[in-house]
């Protein structure tokens, strides 16, 4: 114990002393003001990353058409980390020493994010996080925000909707003992739904990179659900959908905002499916009208949520810029907690531990023109 101790005083020191040296590396390059990117741009949830940085490009080009911010240009450093938390911080290193970014956007899952989070306190960097829903994220300290709402509250929609809308009495959940991000949904689905007057008939797990799944399902099939719950990433339950409806499971499949981009790498097998999710691209809010027409215009696709988290973490740092008239993390960090302002995924604060305050939309899985479609079913407030 003494030497673990010893090690992590010594890995602390180094941290420490590597933000006192880059903590005075402005964002701001003459008339530009950098902005650090990390996405998974390959490996297994390309589709968030991808979609991210569209949503980031597109308010960076709208911005900088517009004047930019304070008379500078934005510009956006873009890494890939592959979904893998140790090259997460390997391009964080790079962003920051190398490129001088004092203000990063990413990464996009919860691991990652948790990966870099304490380097970017120890160091002054102001770190956003557009899709890190996993609750201790922001514990790292207060140059640490995200966009996105967190766990407990994403598993508590899944609850309250399934036992609510769907009418469940009886659920089921397969979910990755090796993913924070599933656990958590899991575990709040499970309190949330119970409280509500449910049962639970049947909980199994099975461990990242698993591709079959046919012995939990046959156990979660014999106790006979209402709805089964499925709280991990598209790729995963795509396959999960698959082996789930092949063996004649007919209920409801509900999940969270994992899901989306599910319907490119799926088939009919997910319909009668619901997520929770960020944002409606077929929403009436003016706001989003005009955001899914601009990125249909650039892009040629309807954006997912990730690309409208995105876009809505530049806006934040604009408001926080124009508010503030400085680019420095001491002084943004200040400005964002002051924000009340309404963005593309809804009116949005901050809370004490740098959560924003905003609601949840429910999506279910349709069919339209021979197409599997996302469509707004209902919203669920905070």
């Amino acid at each position: 114990m003494k030497n673990v101790a010893k090690t992590a005083l010594i890995v602390l020191l180094v941290v420490l002393s590597f933000g006192m040296i880059f903590t005075g590396c402005a964002k701001e390059s003459g008339n530009t003001i950098k902005i650090g990117g990390i996405f998974p741009l390959s490996g297994a949830v390309a589709v968030y990353g991808v979609e991210c940085r569209n949503g980031i490009m597109l308010a960076i080009d709208e911005i900088n058409a517009a004047g930019g911010v304070n008379g500078k240009m934005l510009e956006l450093i873009s890494e890939d980390d592959e979904g893998s938390p140790e090259k997460s911080v390997n391009v964080y290193k790079k962003l920051v020493t190398k490129d001088k970014c004092s203000v990063i956007i990413g990464s996009l899952t919860s691991g990652c994010t948790a990966a870099i989070s304490s380097l970017a306190q120890a160091q002054k960097v102001l770190l956003l996080a557009p899709a890190a829903t996993m609750e201790s994220i922001t514990d790292a300290g207060d140059y640490v925000f995200r966009a996105c709402f967190i766990d407990p509250f994403q598993g508590t929609v899944g609850g309250k909707f399934s036992a609510e809308t769907l009418q469940a009495k009886r659920a089921a959940v397969l979910y990755d003992i090796g993913n924070d991000y599933s656990i958590g949904l899991y575990e709040n689905f499970k309190k949330t739904f119970e409280l509500s007057g449910g049962t639970l008939v049947a909980a199994e797990s099975y461990s990242t990179g698993d591709k079959d799944f046919n012995a939990q399902l046959t156990k979660i099939k014999n106790a006979n659900p209402d709805v089964v719950y499925l709280p991990d990433y598209y790729g995963t339950v795509a396959l999960i959908a698959k082996q789930l409806r092949a063996q004649g499971i007919t209920a409801p499949i509900v999940g969270a905002d994992g899901w989306d981009g599910i319907i490119d790498n799926a088939g009919d097998e997910v319909l009668n499916g619901f997520y929770s999710n960020h944002y409606a691209a077929d929403s009436t809010d003016p706001r989003v009208i005009a955001f899914v027409s601009s990125y249909q215009k650039k892009y040629g696709s309807t954006p997912v949520s990730f690309a409208a988290l995105g876009y809505d973490c530049v806006y934040l740092l604009k408001d926080a810029i124009v508010a503030s008239g400085s680019t420095e993390p001491t002084v943004l960090k200040d400005a964002l907690m002051q924000i009340n302002n309404a963005y593309v995924t809804g009116n949005l604060t901050f809370d004490a531990k740098r959560n924003p305050i905003k609601s949840a939309v429910m999506m279910e899985i349709v069919k339209k023109d021979g197409k599997l479609t996302p469509v707004y079913n209902a919203t669920v407030n905070p």
